[in-house]
């Protein structure tokens, strides 16, 4: 399995040669490396005590913005909580929070310090969005993730109150097909995106889909006021 390693150049290699997902060790975290990974298909995913490794795995999840699915439990649940939805409010918080949800089978984040700032910089050039569910002045949960053209990347949720952050998925979602987007990126096929209606493509189908999302105008700089 070829495995490549990074130098200064502002280059990836063919996603397509990450035959087990893992494709490049290296590089750096700047803007305009995870805007160039993120437009060819490749994230970074690393722990803490890792090198930097950037991955393109052979199947992803991928969601059509609008085909969200929601059990009529969790739909009731929601309407009656009535969660206050802001957009790119308290991007930091919501990163932060993502960075200490105990997740199962992982020990520790790959929310380092270093994500966390180069995501906190993406988001002031405008690609880098939240979405976040308050209620009575207190943020309760929310998701952040990357924006280009008419594809957003989902990076990770959490949730301080029940059906917080799935308030905040549903939120988006409908916002993207409104906006006219194409795709919502969940990354790495599990279970739990399942149920939500994530569907699990081939590297090369998402590659292809990602390419005409690409080309749409996308909405670009502060979602706040949106």
């Amino acid at each position: 399995m070829p495995v490549f390693r990074l130098t200064e150049a502002l280059v990836f290699p063919d996603p397509e040669l990450a035959e087990n997902g893992l494709l490049a060790i290296g590089g750096d975290l700047s803007v305009a490396r995870l805007l160039l990974a993120y437009r060819s298909g490749i994230f970074p995913w690393f722990g803490e005590e890792d090198p930097l490794l950037w991955w393109s795995p052979p199947e992803r999840a991928l969601l059509r913005p609008g085909h969200l699915h929601l059990s009529e439990r969790t739909r009731r649940h929601l309407r009656q909580s009535r969660f206050e939805i802001r957009l790119d409010t308290a991007f930091a918080a919501v990163i932060d929070h993502c960075s200490q949800v105990p997740r199962p089978g992982q020990d520790g984040t790959w929310i380092t310090r270093g994500m966390r700032d180069a995501y906190v910089a993406l988001h002031r050039a405008g690609h880098a969005h939240s979405v976040e569910a308050w209620r009575d002045g207190e943020l309760r949960g929310g998701l952040y993730g990357v924006s280009l053209g008419g594809a957003f990347f989902g990076e990770s949720m959490f949730s301080l109150e029940a059906e917080a952050s799935r308030a905040a998925l549903a939120a988006l979602d409908a916002r993207l097909a409104a906006w006219g987007f194409t795709m919502l990126d969940g990354q790495l096929p599990h279970a739990g995106l399942a149920g939500y209606g994530f569907q699990v493509v081939a590297r090369s189908q998402f590659l292809a889909e990602l390419a005409g999302a690409l080309r749409a105008k996308g909405q670009e700089g502060t979602w706040s006021e949106r």
